[in-house]
């Protein structure tokens, strides 16, 4: 069965930094493009950032040159780690395959205080 476990999230004030995890059981990353993705209330869930297979990474404007995505395929683990945050990125953060999408996971809740 697949299944997605994202963690990590929590309330951070602005300017301040997370690392958020998203574990994937039932998918074999290394065949697998991933993305983290956000929803903010009221909004449309978004793609903010991917990864593909040979780890070269694309994006979001609105995140560029503050969110990192990394993988490690040996724990079946997509990471993203967050700096400079500001309230605009509030949010409930989800991962998913882009090659092959799963059910989605709860996501994890951030939070940035201004």
């Amino acid at each position: 069965q697949v299944q997605l476990v994202e963690s990590g999230g929590g309330l951070v004030q602005a300017g301040g930094s997370l690392r958020l995890s998203c574990a994937a059981s039932g998918i074999i990353l290394s065949i697998n493009a991933m993305g983290w993705y956000r929803q903010a209330p009221g909004k449309q869930r978004e793609l903010v950032a991917r990864i593909a297979r040979d780890s070269s990474t694309n994006y979001a404007d609105s995140v560029k040159g503050r969110f990192t995505i990394s993988r490690d395929n040996a724990k079946n683990t997509v990471y993203r780690q967050m700096n400079s945050l500001k309230p605009e990125d509030t949010a409930v953060y989800y991962c998913n395959g882009l090659d092959y999408p799963a059910a989605w996971g709860q996501g994890t809740q951030v939070t940035v205080s201004s």
